[in-house]
């Protein structure tokens, strides 16, 4: 696999946000939308990448003193089921834990099923709920919390 875990450039934001968008149609995210969540003190991007394919996954990750939050991951299509999000994930409690940060918090929508069985599957607990949080065009749509 000549696929390379790396940091986020800012040249790649556009392409970022294009598999943002295969991965939520119904809420993609701009580029300034990831400019200015990675402009946040200790807000970092990563990416999982070849030169042949582009950018397969990402995460949007934040690390405080305490606590650490994914802000967003996704899998292009293409590229699910080879363990990326796991691997991403993986990265990140390793750097959390670095840092100090003593848990990892997450929001996903309550009808992201795969989503929610890949947290479980790593160790993140339900925490709490935020009725109708996600307001998509389909609806509203309840948020999970979870943490690690």
């Amino acid at each position: 696999m000549s696929e390379e875990l790396r940091l986020l450039m800012r040249s790649e934001l556009g392409a970022a946000s294009k598999v943002h968008a295969e991965c939520f149609p119904a809420d993609p995210w701009s580029v300034r939308d990831f400019m200015e969540l990675l402009a946040i003190r200790g807000a970092s991007g990563h990416l999982v990448a070849s030169p042949e394919t582009g950018i397969a996954a990402f995460i949007l990750d934040l690390i405080g003193p305490d606590d650490a939050e994914i802000l967003t991951i996704g899998v292009a299509p293409a590229a699910r089921r080879r363990g990326l999000a796991r691997v991403m994930i993986a990265d990140l409690v390793k750097r959390a834990r670095h840092k100090g940060a003593r848990r990892i918090l997450l929001e996903v929508a309550a009808d992201n099923h795969g989503a929610i069985a890949l947290y479980s599957s790593v160790g993140f607990v339900l925490l709490g709920e935020r009725p109708g949080y996600y307001k998509l065009p389909t609806g509203k749509v309840d948020a999970l919390i979870f943490g690690l």
